[in-house]
């Protein structure tokens, strides 16, 4: 198998192509230095994966800057902070300000004259449009939670993504769904049947960070460190 066989790429954003991590630590930050007790960066990741997860769980309609100001009282709570709400909806809009991982622009500009790159986003449409400036490429799909009314790692959001592809002739097995999280992506992409390509940014660290333990691994398809070690990967093919 090759990268070359597929013509679309379909993406997580949030950990695979945005520097969410690094967004979501900045955004709490006015909340964090005010806890009593000392929380690594991992402990404020795996709260805030956790509060995330569940609130999309029991509110799959609201859109993810409104989730995120629910997620962050939820923090202030169980840490023992007092806020306002107008500060959780400010740690909300931040999402547009979270930075890109360095090489995801160079990337997305190279495999863009070679796939069709397609977004499958636990996102809402105006955050992403900030995220989409950063990332500086005209996407060929863009299918947000918002869009679909449920988030991943929910069987809706990929049938929805595969249903809408078939409809512009690109079929399942022409398809490499290319992301960070095994719980909301690897995990539902098995599911499914489709090809999939882990792009582990967290392969220096320990645990999942902002994502939740998925149980058993899921299986991938090709793996890299980063989206231009894919990139190289792809480069490396055509030259033989």
């Amino acid at each position: 198998m090759k990268l070359s066989d597929f013509k679309a790429l379909t993406f997580d954003v949030y950990g695979t192509l945005i520097d969410w991590e690094s967004g979501m630590v900045t955004g709490l930050k006015p909340l964090t230095d005010r806890v009593s007790r000392h929380l690594s960066r991992d402990d404020i990741l795996e709260a805030h994966a956790y509060y995330e997860s569940t609130t999309q769980k029991w509110t799959p309609s609201k859109k993810y800057y409104e989730l995120l100001a629910v997620v962050y009282r939820r923090l202030a709570e169980e840490w023992g902070v007092e806020v306002t709400w107008e500060e959780c909806v400010a740690y909300g809009l931040s999402v547009r300000q979270w930075p890109a991982f360095d090489d995801s622009r160079d990337a997305l500009a190279y495999l863009k004259q070679h796939f069709k790159l397609v977004v499958l986003t636990n996102t809402d449409n105006l955050s992403f449009s900030g995220s989409n400036a950063r990332l500086g490429v005209t996407f060929d799909g863009v299918y947000t939670a918002e869009d679909i009314g449920s988030y991943k790692p929910a069987d809706r959001n990929f049938d929805y993504m595969l249903e809408t592809l078939a409809r512009r002739g690109i079929q399942k097995h022409e398809i490499l769904h290319t992301a960070e999280s095994m719980f909301h992506d690897h995990q539902p992409a098995n599911r499914h049947g489709l090809k999939n390509c882990w792009i582990y940014r967290r392969h220096d660290k320990e645990g999942f960070g902002a994502t939740m333990n998925p149980g058993d691994m899921p299986s991938y398809d090709f793996r890299f460190n980063s989206m231009m070690d894919m990139v190289k990967a792809h480069q490396a093919e055509l030259a033989e």
